[in-house]
């Protein structure tokens, strides 16, 4: 008998859990509860509540071929950093090529979620869902993934800043902000450094007369365009990972030397208390620029308001401030589910391998997407959702509830370690190692030593990156036969963008490829020799 399986939520997390569902003859139901799919890459003029949004301007901090699902390269012609009607686009192209769509039923609130009364034998959930219309229904199935994502319920810490009720301006959460359009000669006070806020910062500040950015603890910047224009998180690899492993300490002052090399931190008040490795960074190619030319303001964290003036912790007054924007993150929300499952491990929900509640007799729900690492959120699902559905299958068997715990706990204490985890950032996984872990598991992990005797040109490309998801496609479940063609092709789809006016060169001029190829090939008969001892 064919299992049911619940989806929730048809953004990045919910489209590749379905896709997995299908690859294991799982029969996927997803409920999405607006009209489209997409989640947070889906742009709405309104924002609704309890639904993540965006402003227009946003570009995936990500580049394509990292953020690519294993087995959907993504088309050419796309910009190596979409804008989010591109990511969309794509989310549409894989929705379609893998008949995803039929599956999902639109308009449909997933209510609660709870165990039937044979649970324990069956390990089956009754999933209540309530159409627009009002109408309430009650289903049976032997699996749920939940895959909401966490930007849907905005932090407003208004508390934490005595004054903001009697503010003579207004204020809003950045879950409200989607473009520039009414702040024309205003004064904007942007409060907190994220991703989100040094955007807002710096899409304002081209129409505000002055705009300041409150930061409590500084941040690293890091632009999307790296050595040679190329995007900068193309570094990310095996390679680089095993350096990383070896060498922690000078990998991370050497990264930060390189940043301070473009943009002195201390200079431009941006320097943070956390090394660069222990946070993600903030993603932004245009702040310094907007700094410099005095357009963006940095300011330290705000003590109070005053009518309408903002008054920062270091004795400063900005007087007449229109505007306020509470770029101060999110919290993470699963209402619909039983508190027994939403205990927490530190900052974050107690789950083995961040996905499976531990304390289930039967293994059959699993979170999905509900994960952070120095790389893109896409490819950490996809794994995700492959291991549950084999987990849901009985292909693959979890530990015991005392020793997922104890794995847990030990995982978060790891974590907080290496990371600067809190409330607004409750977790951050090693990004290679995590996706590694998983695959062990599925039985999908690449062995890079035996690639190297079986297929060189194909295992340079695995071992010294970019660390692409396609090789979780060169074999074991899952294997797809156009896995090697689009790792060896993956750089021609970072130049195809650039082809716009093609430079005509001599002859003699190496491609690219081959001077990427050439730039490695010194230090790749090392790293394979180190590699082999680890």
């Amino acid at each position: 008998m064919v299992m049911k399986v619940a989806v929730i939520g048809a953004g990045p997390s919910g489209l590749t859990s379905i896709k997995a569902c299908l690859d294991e003859g799982l029969e996927p139901t997803c409920f999405e509860s607006s009209y489209a799919i997409g989640g947070l890459w889906k742009y709405k003029e309104e924002p609704e509540p309890g639904r993540a949004n965006i402003y227009q301007s946003v570009i995936i901090n990500s580049s394509k071929e990292m953020a690519a699902y294993s087995d959907f390269p993504p088309p050419a012609e796309l910009p190596n950093n979409m804008h989010h009607s591109e990511v969309l686009q794509y989310l549409h192209l894989y929705a379609q090529a893998f008949n995803l769509l039929p599956h999902i039923h639109f308009k449909t609130t997933v209510v609660s979620v709870s165990q039937s009364p044979d649970f324990a034998a069956k390990g089956e959930w009754e999933v209540k869902t309530e159409a627009r219309d009002g109408q309430r229904e009650t289903r049976v199935f032997d699996a749920v993934m939940v895959c909401v994502g966490h930007y849907n319920k905005p932090h407003l810490p208004l508390q934490d800043f005595p004054g903001i009720q009697s503010f003579e301006g207004r204020y809003i959460h950045s879950w409200e902000y989607h473009n520039a359009e009414g702040l024309q000669g205003k004064r904007v006070v942007v409060i907190g450094i994220g991703n989100s806020g040094g955007d807002i910062a710096v899409d304002a500040s081209r129409v505000a007369e002055k705009v300041y950015l409150s930061t409590r603890s500084g941040a690293w910047v890091f632009s999307r365009v790296g050595k040679g224009g190329l995007p900068s998180d193309l570094v990310i690899s095996r390679m680089d990972l095993m350096l990383h492993k070896l060498f922690p300490t000078w990998m991370n002052k050497n990264m930060e030397k390189r940043l301070n090399e473009s943009l002195d931190h201390k200079l431009y008040g941006l320097k943070p208390k956390h090394s660069f490795f222990a946070q993600i960074p903030v993603v932004n190619d245009e702040l310094p620029s907007r700094i410099i030319s005095g357009r963006v303001k940095i300011k330290p964290n705000v003590k109070e308001f005053c009518g309408s003036s903002v008054v920062f912790v270091d004795g400063s007054i900005i007087d007449k401030v229109d505007v306020v924007v509470f770029a101060t993150g999110y919290n993470y929300s699963f209402p619909f589910l039983p508190p027994a499952l939403q205990s927490k491990s530190g900052y974050r929900l107690r789950l083995y391998k961040h996905v499976f509640p531990p304390g289930l007799t039967r293994p059959t729900l699993a979170v999905v997407g509900f994960i952070h690492g120095f790389g893109a959120v896409n490819p950490l699902a996809e794994m995700q959702a492959r291991l549950a559905t084999r987990v849901f299958k009985g292909i693959v068997a979890l530990p015991s509830k005392e020793t997922m715990l104890e794995e847990t706990e030990k995982d978060t204490e790891t974590m907080h370690q290496m990371f600067a985890c809190s409330d607004r950032t409750p977790i951050c996984v090693n990004y290679i190692p995590y996706q590694d872990s998983l695959a062990e598991l599925v039985g999908v992990r690449p062995n890079i030593l035996w690639l190297f005797l079986k297929d060189p040109r194909l295992a340079l490309q695995v071992f010294m990156g970019p660390f692409t998801s396609y090789q979780y496609r060169l074999t074991g479940p899952g294997q797809w036969a156009g896995a090697r063609q689009a790792i060896l092709t993956q750089w021609e789809r970072v130049f195809q963008p650039f082809r716009t006016r093609v430079v005509a060169e001599p002859e003699s001029r190496p491609s690219p490829t081959l001077k990427i190829m050439t730039v490695f090939f010194s230090s790749a008969l090392l790293c394979v020799f180190l590699y082999k001892k680890q």
